[in-house]
């Protein structure tokens, strides 16, 4: 004789989504280092096995345009006078990726909670500010000197859309780990994180 299935209630405690935004303001340049649509090529092409062409001459100008992330609608070639009307952002991923590891500065937060308490949303958050070229020598894997021409924004910050589950996190412990970060961790290329002094920043106070 077939036993009868005993069905269980269950009850799911709905989450406390909320949202919130922090703008940070830089405190020193931020440096951006995107991938180039030709680096990316040259990658595929050397994983795929394909004929490598003769290194092209180094373009200052050209390594710094293709250094930003582009927010408004990217050119087909984009020039100069693009870069001057054009907006530009940087991945929110690196954001919310300084403020987890600012849990190893803070008490009452792990990086594994604080990964899933939080999202910013979009692939992108705008930067304000105007790009610059700038120049930094660099050591490449073996050794060799290079040269590596790149974008910064002298006078820069950003607005982070939040969404977060309070039942988890609060919106003072979330600005308490992204002040802490830009001390600490910074954000981009040069940053502390990499013993650099570039890419610091702070929560906004009221009336900045």
């Amino acid at each position: 004789m077939a036993k009868a299935i005993r069905q269980t209630e269950i009850t799911i405690p709905p989450m406390n989504i909320q949202s919130l935004e922090v703008v940070l303001i830089g405190d020193s340049p931020l440096v951006v280092h995107a991938w180039s649509d030709k680096a990316k090529k040259m990658m595929l092409d050397k994983q795929m096995k394909k004929a490598m062409p003769k290194k092209e001459a180094k373009s200052p100008e050209q390594d710094f345009i293709d250094s930003l992330y582009w927010y408004s609608p990217k050119p087909a070639s984009p020039t100069l006078e693009d870069v001057q009307k054009g907006q530009f952002g940087f991945p929110a991923i690196a954001f919310k990726a300084v403020a987890v590891d600012a849990c190893s500065h803070v008490d009452g937060m792990t990086k594994v909670a604080a990964r899933g308490a939080f999202h910013i949303d979009g692939d992108l958050v705008r930067v304000e500010g105007a790009p610059t070229p700038r120049e930094d020598m660099v050591r490449l894997a073996m050794g060799v000197a290079d040269i590596r021409y790149r974008a910064e924004f002298r006078a820069w910050r950003v607005r982070l859309p939040i969404r977060y589950n309070a039942n988890v996190i609060s919106a003072e412990q979330i600005v308490n780990l992204f002040e802490t970060a830009g001390f600490a961790i910074g954000v981009g290329e040069h940053r502390p994180q990499r013993d650099g002094q570039c890419g610091r920043f702070h929560v906004a106070r009221q009336g900045e």
